[in-house]
């Protein structure tokens, strides 16, 4: 079983993908992991750091579930996936986790209030592009997520990230048997 999870910043991906993992007894691959030297979220691992990691998994893990994507610095990465999952929820939902998980991070000294008197900072406003972002090449925007949807080898499964843990990952797995029964067909 091989499964990636992609969506906007916010969306849930990580907190599903972490729930399927442990119901399937599956490795759980968070793409923050290869993007991100440590959980400060400040400093990138360079390119061929990432790609160690990412070839360490795939030699190490034949079944697994992936939150993220590695598309923007390796388009060939996680091709071979059974499933392609894309998250969304609600804008206002989405910024309202996301508002509520840098105020968490401690980065309360790089947040202001925005023209809204909602708290905001660098990366908020970028997460605020998600959706009108139109360059594909753009990374985790909307516009780049919805080319690598349209260029997917496995199918695409679009999931309302608002239903309960257990109803996504009921329809992933009744989608990821559906598809494999006619696979082999």
């Amino acid at each position: 079983m091989k499964i990636q999870i992609i969506g906007g910043s916010g969306t849930g991906k990580s907190t599903l993908a972490q729930y399927m993992s442990k119901q399937e007894n599956i490795k759980w691959i968070d793409t923050d992991q290869y993007l991100w030297k440590d959980d400060t979220f400040t400093e990138n691992n360079p390119i061929e750091r990432r790609m160690e990691m990412y070839q360490e998994d795939m030699k190490r893990h034949d079944s697994y579930v992936v939150s993220g994507s590695v598309y923007s610095w390796y388009p060939e990465g996680f091709t071979e996936r059974d499933l392609l999952v894309f998250l969304s929820v609600d804008e206002e939902l989405r910024m309202e986790r996301l508002r509520k998980r840098e105020f968490e991070r401690s980065l309360s000294n790089k947040i202001w209030l925005d023209e809204q008197q909602m708290y905001t900072n660098d990366f908020l406003e970028w997460c605020k592009t998600y959706w009108t972002e139109d360059d594909a090449c753009a990374a985790g925007t909307y516009a780049e997520q919805s080319y690598q949807m349209s260029i997917s080898e496995s199918p695409v499964l679009r999931l309302d990230g608002s239903k309960s843990l257990n109803a996504l990952h009921t329809e992933i797995i009744s989608t990821y048997l559906f598809d494999s029964r006619n696979q082999f067909a």
